[in-house]
């Protein structure tokens, strides 16, 4: 199995979990929940593999530098 495939699985999971514990509630903003659940963390362990180097994080991100330091920002991260 793909790590893309365990990703997904993983998704899918937490997903499952959520929905499960809604107790009633209406889902709301899921994709912006799991969008901000796993950009933070990707940023994150990028960023600290390339010490930090904006370039080459966008490059392995394959975005642009400016959505980089935006979503950085959005996130806080330094």
């Amino acid at each position: 199995m793909s790590r893309n495939c365990k990703l997904s699985h993983a998704v899918t999971e937490s997903l499952e979990d959520y929905f499960s514990h809604l107790d009633g509630e209406q889902p709301h903003a899921v994709y912006d929940m799991v969008m901000h659940c796993v950009e933070e963390p990707l940023l994150r362990y990028v960023m600290k593999k390339v010490a930090g180097n904006q370039s080459k994080a966008a490059e392995i991100l394959d975005i642009n530098r400016n959505t980089l330091r935006k979503k950085l920002q959005q996130h806080k991260i330094e």
